[in-house]
């Protein structure tokens, strides 16, 4: 889904709840600027800009996690791949460890619920939990952390976030296409309440469970 269609929220519940792990290429590349060295810092100038880091850092910092075997098959990817030539990457990677794509989710959303959403966009930096101003406040009910802990993203702004827009636009969408002829992609309503899409996730696996038993039992 586009920046701002609500991928990590629904990638928290899905890890909570079904024991996966989590994969965003945008914490990874935010743990590297927190380093604060050569690399951090040439990463931060191009995530500032609202672009895309190149390709080769991307896909050596995945080629570091599917080589952990405590995460294998049990990966959940947010945000990636987001071109054809890191969804090549992906597939020799996925190969060479004995892995494969169960399904590929796409939350679709409008550009003006984008700005909202990315301009009201809180993170804890203590618990890791995404909330968001203006749709989804955090409050004592759905949040135990003091109210200290919530951040905004140093990239969160409307230039940046026109920048990501137009990226997804040329780059990302493309990618949809080639899992559509796999039969791997599920697209869901992305402006629907965060929980009536998460059911329709969990609706997903469900019936990924089913088809998997069934293969199961006529092999």
């Amino acid at each position: 889904g586009p920046p701002g269609a609500g991928k990590g929220t629904q990638a928290y519940f899905i890890v909570k709840n079904f024991n996966l792990y989590k994969v965003s290429t945008g914490d990874l590349l935010r743990d590297e600027v927190n380093k604060k060295n050569e690399l951090g810092n040439k990463i931060k100038s191009i995530i500032d800009k609202g672009l895309l880091a190149p390709d080769n850092i991307i896909n050596k910092l995945i080629d570091n996690i599917l080589l952990n075997k405590n995460f294998n098959n049990r990966i959940l990817f947010d945000g990636y791949p987001r071109n054809l030539d890191q969804v090549k990457n992906l597939e020799s990677l996925l190969k060479k460890n004995n892995q494969k794509i169960s399904a590929v989710i796409s939350l679709n959303i409008d550009k003006e619920s984008i700005f909202k959403r990315i301009l009201g966009r809180q993170t804890c930096s203590n618990c890791g939990l995404i909330f968001n101003e203006y749709f989804y406040p955090s409050t004592s009910a759905n949040h135990s952390c003091n109210s200290s802990f919530l951040k905004k993203r140093s990239d969160d702004n409307e230039k940046t976030i026109i920048n990501r827009f137009e990226t997804y636009i040329d780059k990302t969408l493309p990618i949809l296409d080639f899992y559509k002829e796999q039969n791997l992609l599920h697209q869901i309503n992305g402006m629907a309440k965060i929980h009536e899409i998460y059911k329709e996730i969990q609706g997903i696996k469900a019936s990924l469970e089913t088809w998997l038993y069934k293969l199961y039992l006529y092999k």
